[in-house]
């Protein structure tokens, strides 16, 4: 009888679980959505400055090439 009483309880508390469910704060759903888009704009931004470093590595390295020509050239 103890067994059937518990289960039923459980099953019944199973049931109603979802409808106490949490509904979302409008507050906190505005801080996560002005969060989000402050988050999108950095990574908008470290995609520029790696752009940038990209640049300035390949013409880094376009300049160590011609320095290297230009001293194997120096009649060492």
């Amino acid at each position: 009888m103890n067994r059937i009483v518990t289960i039923t309880l459980l099953s019944i508390a199973l049931l109603l679980t979802p409808a106490f469910a949490q509904t979302p704060n409008p507050k906190e759903t505005e801080e996560l959505n002005s969060l989000l888009k402050e988050l999108q704009t950095q990574q908008i931004k470290i995609a520029e400055n790696q752009v940038k470093i990209d640049e300035k590595l390949a013409t880094l390295a376009e300049t160590i090439r011609e320095a290297r020509l230009f001293s194997s050239r120096g009649g060492r």
